[in-house]
């Protein structure tokens, strides 16, 4: 009897832990991007910008400053090329991070940016990001990965520094299995 009862539990704790899995990989994502789109919280920055000619405010001078950083299962080495920029306004900006695989394996890399403060987020616009897209190198290869923004001009008057942050990932599994996924569903039954 006392078999069958702890047999119950374990069936219900593994249960409760599957299930608290799926909702943190599948559930939450989507509710995070959408909580952070309504408020404007995380400093999510947006997509793609399509730039548009403005006046740059030459009077006005921001700091733009730059972090790389890895999740934890990332072996890549991931720097910025300069870790602040002062620019102004409206003026569209070049700059790289550096990405460095050292493994002997090839690997995929996907960026996912934050910045701080939070309030500069709708004023902050990448018309070129290597975070667009996700970055394959091959073992011992070493990328320039390129960004380009613009501080917009309406930039609230008490922001005088962005914090731009990067966080690299490994895709390189997750990539895997949607190809192979891709080729199971092609295949002629």
């Amino acid at each position: 009897m006392a078999m069958s009862a702890n047999a119950k539990t374990t069936a219900k704790l593994l249960t409760l832990a599957v299930s608290m899995l799926g909702f943190a990989l599948f559930v939450m994502p989507p509710l995070y991007d959408a909580f952070c789109e309504v408020t404007g919280l995380n400093g999510k920055t947006g997509g793609r910008y399509e730039a548009v000619p403005a006046m740059v405010d030459a009077e006005r001078t921001v700091k733009v400053q730059f972090i790389a950083s890895n999740n934890e299962n990332m072996p890549w080495e991931f720097k910025p090329g300069v870790v602040e920029l002062k620019v102004h306004p409206g003026e569209a900006v070049d700059t790289v991070f550096h990405a460095h695989n050292p493994t002997d394996r090839d690997m995929v890399g996907q960026a996912i940016p934050s910045l701080v403060p939070f309030k500069a987020a709708n004023y902050f616009h990448k018309t070129e990001c290597f975070c667009f897209n996700q970055q394959t190198l091959a073992a011992g290869e070493t990328a320039e990965l390129g960004l380009r923004f613009i501080v917009d001009p309406d930039l609230p008057a008490g922001v005088n520094t962005i914090t731009l942050s990067y966080t690299l990932f490994d895709v390189t599994d997750r990539i895997a299995q949607q190809t192979q996924n891709k080729k199971a569903d092609a295949s002629p039954i």
